[in-house]
């Protein structure tokens, strides 16, 4: 699978996309990727920019990762859809498919992530993208445990825990496979810690799939 994800720091920061190459690798699955993020860049400004577009159109990627700025979909869910539809355009004209990566709450405003579970959701239906839910997810992690703690010192971006969690995510909701039992070393990241983060990953995956 080739992926492109176009996004900013959420997706950058710890090597999202090399986490889940590693995870995606022990389940048998050849992932290469294409990372084009700027510091707080929304989707209207990668659009504007003009290198996403030519990467979707010249790239021969089957997959386009779609993140908004963190609080775009907050403020403005009706500019986040928009811009998730103009490049769902290109990504179909393109032969791909569309990948939403639902971000999540910032630690001190947690009320903050209906919101951003809406809007998400309704592109997703809108423009019949794979919606991967790491928000959600984090969100009920959160609600059950105190540690491993998601979010890094600024409590907006995401601590390694956090990063991995989200790769153990879109392993289940892009590539329809499980993460328990995968043993990948991860620098800074133990092995209890990171098979805790499997199992909820997967479980919590189940409990939104089933509707509970």
């Amino acid at each position: 699978m080739r992926i492109l994800f176009i996004g900013n720091s959420f997706t950058a920061r710890n090597n999202l996309p090399g986490l889940l190459k590693g995870l995606a690798g022990a389940r048998g699955i050849d992932l290469s990727h294409k990372l084009i993020q700027a510091g707080g860049a929304s989707l209207r400004q990668h659009l504007n920019a003009g290198q996403a577009l030519d990467a979707i159109a010249t790239g021969g990627f089957d997959t386009v990762v779609l993140q908004e700025q963190s609080t775009l979909p907050i403020k403005n869910a009706a500019r986040f859809q928009e811009g998730a539809r103009d490049f769902h355009v290109a990504i179909a004209e393109a032969g791909a498919r569309t990948v939403l990566y639902q971000t999540w709450a910032r630690r001190n405003a947690p009320e903050t992530q209906q919101a951003l579970t809406s809007a998400y959701a309704a592109s997703a239906v809108e423009l019949g993208a794979t919606l991967v839910p790491v928000g959600s997810v984090w969100e009920r992690f959160l609600a059950e445990h105190d540690a491993p703690v998601l979010h890094d010192d600024d409590n907006s971006h995401p601590a390694l825990a956090g990063s991995y969690l989200a790769a153990c995510v879109f392993l289940i909701a892009l590539l329809t496979e499980d993460p328990v039992g995968i043993d990948v070393p991860v620098k800074g990241l133990d092995v209890d810690t990171a098979a805790l983060l499997q199992q909820a990953a997967w479980d919590i995956c189940e409990e939104l799939a089933s509707g509970k």
